[in-house]
């Protein structure tokens, strides 16, 4: 059964790559649906360089996502635990068997999102995504990943602000929910009406920002009443 909102549901809205407890209050108070921490040591938005596990686990939020890249099995369920996180993202190479052995080992009310990132070569980029869909056919009540995440493809795991060819996506059956990534802005989020499956929800980050991790809340408030 497809689980995709039909077009006339607005999407939710995930702000990643959050660091600073003032903006994240705010954005509660605005009632963002996703918060997302980032917890790749390389990453110029890496949250540990600001807030704490404790700190993390004190937001009283119920869409806490954790952003990882390549990380270890054993080292995402600590964090996810101790940060009382809610969701958990894998966004690096990290393939089905290591999702499935993730999720015996999380708490079973915590969700995977499984980012799937497209680049350049249409052939590659069709490959990818067609074995992704197919590693993960299990039936639903085993299946592993709760939502994909498309991005754009980049040597940074994410966060450049530059925007894939989204028409891709209209060449498959996306058989998932999905997050929608890589350069969403002011500008081009008209262009989602252009998509067959509507996203389950936009993933914003760089171009809502003032600097790496420091948020630009008041045009997230405007994209917010927009969508």
């Amino acid at each position: 059964m497809n689980q995709q909102p039909t077009t006339n549901i607005l999407p939710s809205l995930k702000v990643c790559g959050l660091t600073k407890q003032d903006q994240i209050q705010e954005l509660i108070s605005i009632n963002v649906d996703f918060l997302g921490f980032i917890f790749y040591k390389k990453s110029p938005r890496y949250v540990l360089n600001h807030l704490s596990l404790e700190d993390i686990a004190q937001i009283n939020h119920q869409g806490k996502v954790g952003v990882f890249v390549n990380e270890k099995v054993e080292a995402i369920v600590e964090i996810a635990v101790k940060g009382k996180l809610n969701l958990i993202q894998l966004h690096g190479d990290e393939d089905h068997h290591f999702i499935i052995e993730l999720k015996k080992q999380l708490n079973p009310d915590v969700k995977i999102i499984k980012v799937i990132r497209i680049g350049n070569d249409i052939t590659e980029n069709k490959n990818k995504i067609t074995q992704t869909f197919n590693s993960s056919l299990e039936p639903q009540n085993l299946q592993p990943i709760s939502y994909y995440l498309f991005d754009t493809d980049s040597n940074a795991f994410g966060g450049t602000g530059q925007q894939f060819d989204w028409s891709v996506l209209n060449e498959f059956e996306i058989p998932l929910p999905y997050f929608l990534s890589g350069g969403i802005s002011e500008e081009n989020i008209k262009n989602i009406e252009e998509l067959k499956q509507k996203p389950f929800a936009l993933d914003i980050n760089s171009k809502f920002e003032k600097a790496p991790g420091d948020k630009n809340t008041d045009k997230i408030k405007k994209l917010k009443t927009s969508i």
